[in-house]
């Protein structure tokens, strides 16, 4: 996909998935919120990890689906996210909701029992995306949050 493409930034639910798919580098910081009075003591409320994440897109089943999603750190199984028409998701046994913001954004938000895990998605350029994902625990404080920085693994072209 190239930066001049008529199709970036995506506008649709559907180009948005499509343009998911791909091999990608990522950098993921996670932090971890500490409660006790070690709080900000020390660096134990964040880590950083590098990965590959694999991702395909998912051809829409039926007529109320607009597709999916198979997406897996690179040599694990894959997760499946099925996004319907009408706002709806599943990912396994969860099921949830999506939404794609004007601003060029996708928001999934899929419930944890009491709380909720909100993940969203978005393009700067074609081949970098970030994503921060929230949790919420069922009392309303934060369980664990991340920011992840992704680049597309393109190969170069023949000589």
């Amino acid at each position: 996909m190239s930066e001049s493409s008529p199709d970036f930034p995506p506008t649709s639910i559907a180009a948005f998935l499509r343009c998911c798919a791909g091999e990608w580098m990522g950098l993921r910081s996670r932090f971890a919120p500490s409660d006790g009075p070690e709080a900000g003591e020390g660096d134990e409320w964040h880590t950083s990890e590098r990965g590959e994440l694999l991702v395909a897109f998912l051809e829409p089943a039926d007529a109320g689906s607009v597709g999916g999603l198979s997406v897996g750190p690179k040599g694990e199984p894959p997760r499946r996210l099925l996004f319907s028409a009408d706002g709806e998701l599943q990912a396994g046994d969860q099921r949830g909701r999506w939404e794609l913001w004007p601003d060029g954004s996708l928001e999934l938000v899929l419930s944890q029992g009491e709380g909720e895990l909100r993940e969203r998605i978005w393009f700067n350029k074609p081949n970098l995306r970030l994503r921060s994902t929230l949790e919420q625990r069922a009392d309303g404080s934060l369980g664990r949050a991340s920011f992840s920085s992704e680049i597309r693994r393109v190969s170069r072209p023949a000589a």
